[in-house]
């Protein structure tokens, strides 16, 4: 099967998601500035870097972006707000834009530890993987405490299939995070990876303990069921909008393990439960058909 006739999202990233999230919930209209005419240069950029820190830690990305815009249109200059841009653009997924911000506050060394972090996700997030494990790395040895760069050092370990470092920086990264939810879904996906599933379980589970709304450890929960053969647990869905997506992973995994047969009956239950005849769905079912058909035995050579 080629990767046009069935694409598969992967949960993390999907799966091996950075703590990139958007905004949820609604935007709020705040002051910047306390309500004194004068105040110091220093009490301002504090006061802009703490409202912005308050959104960024919320989510609120419309009302981070706004705060920034008016610090800056405000003659506010504090590399401070560097970092805050760089995180920003970060979880908007402008990725390039989040470079240059993190580098413009790498030249100030109290902040060169997470804006070197900041940069190393970016650069991963962009794909340039040389480039993110080297900045990471940079970002560690000056702080060790950083622990999404531990973290994004996992990912990028998955991706080379290196399981010992990546189990290496994971537990790096739980130690300094207090086992923080992303740490703990990622390393459960590099476990199922493996093949380890009873670890990669209890991981992503403990991770929905601490997370009930990760979206990326429930995707991968679902992934492990399918990747044990738990088909139906694996598919149950609580919204029309996620049954294009469960469903499509669901059959890539039976595909995955030869398992021809469920692929067939999960590929007929998902046009069933989303009224899809479209062309790609029924060529995906007769592809499956298919494959279970035996092949035809060639002659042998005269």
């Amino acid at each position: 099967m080629s990767s046009k006739q069935m694409v598969v999202a992967r949960g993390a990233c999907a799966a091996m998601a950075l703590c990139v999230f958007a905004a949820a919930g609604p935007s709020f209209a705040l002051d910047l500035w306390p309500k004194k005419a004068a105040v110091a240069d220093t009490a301002r950029a504090d006061y802009a870097v703490a409202a912005l820190d308050r959104a960024l830690a919320e989510d609120r990305t419309l009302d981070a972006g706004r705060m920034l815009d008016q610090a800056i249109a405000a003659g506010v200059s504090d590399p401070r707000l560097s970092l805050r841009a760089g995180e920003l653009h970060l979880k908007r997924g402008r990725y390039e834009e989040a470079v240059r911000a993190f580098t413009e506050a790498e030249g100030t060394p109290a902040l060169r530890p997470a804006a070197l972090q900041g940069r190393g996700l970016a650069l991963s997030n962009l794909g340039r993987s040389a480039e993110a494990v080297a900045v990471l790395n940079q970002a560690v040895a000056a702080d060790p405490a950083q622990w999404r760069a531990w973290n994004g050092l996992g990912v990028e370990h998955d991706r080379r299939r290196a399981w010992p470092e990546a189990e290496a920086a994971y537990a790096k990264a739980a130690a300094a995070s207090g086992d923080a939810a992303p740490v703990l879904n990622n390393r459960g996906y590099s476990r199922m990876l493996q093949g380890r599933y009873a670890e990669a379980s209890r991981d992503i589970v403990a991770a929905l303990d601490k997370d009930p709304q990760l979206a990326t450890a429930r995707a991968n929960l679902r992934l492990l069921l399918a990747m044990q053969g738990d088909y139906d647990r694996a598919t149950t869905v609580v919204s029309n909008q996620q049954k294009a997506e469960v469903y499509n992973n669901a059959v890539f995994v039976a595909l995955m393990r030869s398992d021809l047969p469920e692929a067939e009956r999960l590929l007929r239950e998902s046009i069933d439960a989303r009224g899809d005849t479209s062309g790609r769905a029924m060529e995906n079912l007769q592809l499956v058909k298919a494959l279970q058909s035996p092949a035809p035995v060639a002659k042998a050579s005269q």
